[in-house]
């Protein structure tokens, strides 16, 4: 057996915000897929999957239980093909932000949900709406609370607009220019995050009245103005808004960059030669870099490892 590919994500822009109403942009990221595969032989290297597929088909089996009219899967066959050695076979980096646990999700749903709304129908807001619910409580298991936007990313593969919690819809983004200078790029940060202790260290700063309108007025604002600019292609509104956007970041969520590239971070905003965010939670993973200059971004950064992942 082996199941079809789903892949990577890249939120470009709604980290955190989503969780409070601000606007989000997710993309499918073709580079990085997984498929659920069966090996027989049970080797080493495909153990680790399997013993978390077996988990994970103990959670789902109770969260059937819990909430029958939610989602219902076809458990007696997912109980047998992880005793026959099942497993998640990934190019996907764990903990870098790229929907590693989300492509697994939205392979186990479209492989044992029964019933499921699947990506041929017409995908209505509430069909939309309902997958989302599906895949959140489902990746809950890997991170404690999950919005289920990066398993609906990866099982549609098509760009999300999320322009509020109970408002998604697939969208439109401008095609690449195939030797523009500006780039969407990933830099990676060498070493790994872990979403749930951030999510904790933003809930528990939610708390604080001046975190909480410092989201509303500027991290919310710059976010949205940022996603309009990029689905309508207008670059030069967008940099100026997504440097803004980056001096919110520094200033308010240092505790999600790791401590090395604080320098580098205010560095790219002081030159204006790029300027970096969050990739998903942070902690670790990649960090997502807009740039006007590719070129010069390189230059700059010519100790780390980029990817690109957009071209204006």
């Amino acid at each position: 057996m082996r199941g079809p590919l789903f892949y990577s994500k890249i939120l470009l822009f709604g980290e955190y915000g989503i969780i409070k109403d601000s606007k989000g942009l997710s993309i499918p990221y073709n580079f990085y897929n997984g498929a659920l595969k069966i090996d027989a032989h049970k080797i080493i290297a495909t153990r680790k999957s399997n013993d978390a597929l077996k988990r994970f088909t103990a959670y789902l089996e109770n969260l059937q239980t819990e909430q029958p009219a939610l989602v219902s899967f076809n458990l007696e066959k997912l109980k047998e093909d992880v005793a026959a050695g099942l497993y998640f076979d990934s190019s996907i980096p764990q903990g870098y932000g790229v929907g590693s646990s989300g492509a697994l999700v939205a392979a186990v749903y479209d492989q044992y949900a029964t019933d499921k709304i699947t990506v041929l129908e017409n995908l209505t807001r509430e069909k939309l709406l309902q997958l989302k619910k599906i895949f959140g409580e489902m990746e809950s298991f890997f991170h404690g609370k999950s919005s289920g936007l990066d398993p609906l990313n990866s099982y549609l593969s098509l760009p999300i607009l999320i322009n509020s919690q109970d408002s998604i819809e697939s969208a439109n983004i401008p095609s690449q220019t195939e030797n523009g200078k500006g780039a969407v790029f990933l830099l990676d940060s060498g070493q790994t995050g872990e979403t749930a202790p951030m999510v904790n260290i933003f809930m528990e700063n939610m708390k604080k009245e001046g975190f909480r309108n410092m989201l509303k007025d500027q991290f919310v604002k710059h976010t949205d103005a940022c996603v309009h600019d990029f689905l309508k292609g207008d670059v030069k509104s967008l940099f100026g808004n997504v440097k803004q956007l980056s001096k919110v970041v520094l200033d308010n969520f240092k505790p999600m960059i790791p401590k090395e590239f604080h320098t580098l971070w205010k560095k790219g905003i002081d030159t204006n030669a790029y300027y970096l965010k969050l990739c998903g939670s942070g902690g670790g993973g990649y960090m997502l870099g807009f740039t006007e200059d590719i070129d010069e971004a390189r230059a700059e950064l010519k100790n780390y490892n980029l990817e690109v992942v957009y071209n204006f």
